[in-house]
C-alpha cells in the first residue's frame, strides 16, 4: 500500500509535468514569441507553488520523526532556495 504523503507528492509533481507538457504545446500552437513568453511567466508561478506544497507536505509527514533541529535545517535550505531564486 502506498504512504499518503508519498502518494499527495507524487500527485502535486504530476500535476505538475502536466502543466509543464500543456503549456508546451500551447506555446507550440500559438507559436508567437511574446505570447510564448507569457505562458512561460504563468509558469515561473507553479514552481515555487509546487515546490512548496510538496516540501510542506513531506515535513508534515516526518515532522514527528526527525528533530527539530533537522526540521530547522531543511527550512533554511528551503529558505536558501528561494532567496537564490528571487534576490537579484
Amino acid at each position: 500500500m502506498l504512504n499518503k504523503v508519498v502518494l499527495s507528492m507524487a500527485m502535486l509533481r504530476m500535476i505538475s509535468g502536466s502543466l509543464e507538457l500543456i503549456a508546451a504545446v500551447i506555446m507550440l500552437r500559438l507559436n508567437q514569441i511574446d505570447k510564448a513568453l507569457i505562458v512561460n511567466s504563468g509558469l515561473a508561478l507553479v514552481g515555487p507553488v509546487i515546490l512548496i506544497s510538496t516540501t510542506t507536505i513531506g515535513l508534515v509527514g516526518i515532522a514527528d520523526k526527525i528533530s527539530f533541529t533537522r526540521m530547522l535545517w531543511i527550512l533554511l535550505g528551503v529558505s536558501c532556495i528561494f532567496f537564490g531564486i528571487i534576490k537579484k
